[in-house]
């Protein structure tokens, strides 16, 4: 008699070659996704991309070329806002007029730590923006992803 798998342990057998696979192909998809698609400048989703990017990066400066010069981004009552971390945004819808544009995201925020662990909360929030001599600007962005450079307050 040949010594080996039994009968009964060739399903188990075949099992864990299969939990191998889709442990091995999940991990592949992982490493391989890449960062998001780069939208296009020109548009006001690209913007409002950039911006974000600007943001969450901690650059003040490039976050405030985005911005309507034009319009005042009143910062007085953000004294006490701290800076956010862990912040993740997802483009929803845009709808873009002739003149003015309205990108809508969606803002993913994580709180490390507490008695229970992370929690994490989200919401819809609204970019509104202009063309300024052939060029989309922002005039106004949310509260979570306010750049007050001129006060040093950024999410």
């Amino acid at each position: 008699m040949v010594k080996g798998v039994s009968r009964t342990g060739k399903p188990l057998v075949l099992l864990l070659c299969v939990i191998a696979a889709l442990v091995l192909l999940s991990l592949l998809v992982v490493l391989t996704r890449g960062a998001p698609k780069t939208l296009d400048a020109a548009t006001p989703a690209g913007v409002v991309q950039g911006y974000v990017t600007a943001v969450i990066g901690g650059d003040e400066a490039a976050a405030a070329a985005y911005l309507d010069p034009g319009q005042d981004f009143s910062c007085e009552e953000f004294d006490a806002v701290a800076p956010e971390r862990n912040v993740r945004v997802a483009l929803v819808s845009t709808t873009e007029r002739d003149t003015t544009a309205d990108v809508v995201v969606s803002i993913s925020h994580t709180n490390v730590g507490g008695p229970f662990g992370s929690a994490e909360y989200a919401s819809e929030e609204s970019f509104d923006l202009r063309l300024v001599e052939g060029k989309w600007l922002i005039s106004d962005a949310p509260w979570p992803l306010v750049v007050c450079p001129e006060k040093g307050i950024a999410p």
